[in-house]
């Protein structure tokens, strides 16, 4: 008899003491996962009013650049905010430090270090913390599985599939012969952890913690090279940067109120 006849029938006790535990762990485990990480999060601290000062004055340069092609604002004015903006930027008077202070040798100062910084610091071990959340509730179900029921065949899928998916569906089991729609308990516990995401959307919400593709893009240093709120940046750079944009900026302006009153006219007016 060919091995492709032979039938493989699992007792019922499998299902119920095996596939079940496994499949409401996870999902338990992955509900849990997500409200531990909600608790661990800080609350974000109130920034000093010479930072947020320093943020929205860049915001107010974007957006007059933004609408220079059709300002609503008319010459003067346009060119007086841009012009305070452009001198602004150039003697750092948004700056929340104040204006750079040079160096002994003539040099501008160079930017603080983020990893002295305690905010960059906060957000790093967030991230950390979060990563620690994610994989030891893993490893440990993993351990369980291997521990407990190493070599079990827990479930048939009731579609065919190629021989390409046997290494993936039959992990743990080195059975050449038997079919590859038979799935062993490691090979499980992976088709659950990224399988389930759909219904973690469902029952927390997109944005939840407990999804494991955001698990698996993210490091435990993650924050520490990622652009976190807290991390500092070098508004200087930025402010001389956007005064170029500025001045490209003027070259580009055109008042929507140029003309109005012809237009008005060849709309409404009457024909001569």
């Amino acid at each position: 008899m060919s091995s492709s006849a032979v039938s493989l029938y699992l007792d019922p006790q499998i299902r119920d003491w095996v596939l079940f535990p496994i499949t409401l762990v996870m999902i338990l485990v992955g509900v849990l996962r997500h409200y531990v990480v909600v608790l661990l999060q800080s609350p974000p601290k109130k920034q000093p009013r010479a930072a947020v000062r320093e943020q929205r004055a860049l915001v107010r340069s974007q957006i007059l650049r933004a609408t220079s092609s059709n300002s609503p604002v008319p010459p003067s004015f346009y060119l007086s905010i841009s012009h305070h903006l452009s001198d602004a930027y150039e003697a750092g008077t948004y700056l929340k430090d104040g204006p750079p202070k040079p160096g002994s040798d003539g040099a501008p100062a160079a930017p603080p270090n983020p990893m002295t910084d305690p905010a960059a610091m906060d957000g790093m071990m967030a991230g950390m913390k979060t990563q620690m959340v994610m994989m030891v509730p893993q490893m440990v179900i993993m351990g369980w599985i291997n521990f407990f029921f190493q070599g079990f065949v827990l479930i048939k899928l009731p579609f065919p599939l190629t021989l390409g998916f046997k290494s993936m569906l039959q992990r743990g089991i080195e059975t050449p012969d038997m079919d590859v729609r038979w799935v062993s308990s490691l090979s499980w516990y992976f088709l659950n952890f990224f399988g389930l995401n759909g219904l973690y959307r469902l029952l927390l919400g997109g944005d939840n913690s407990a999804d494991s593709s955001q698990a698996m893009m993210a490091s435990p240093f993650a924050a520490a090279g990622a652009a976190q709120p807290g991390q500092p940046q070098d508004f200087n750079k930025l402010f001389k940067a956007e005064k170029e944009h500025l001045a490209f900026a003027e070259g580009l302006y055109s008042w929507v109120g140029d003309g109005v009153e012809d237009r008005v006219l060849s709309r409404y007016g009457e024909a001569p």
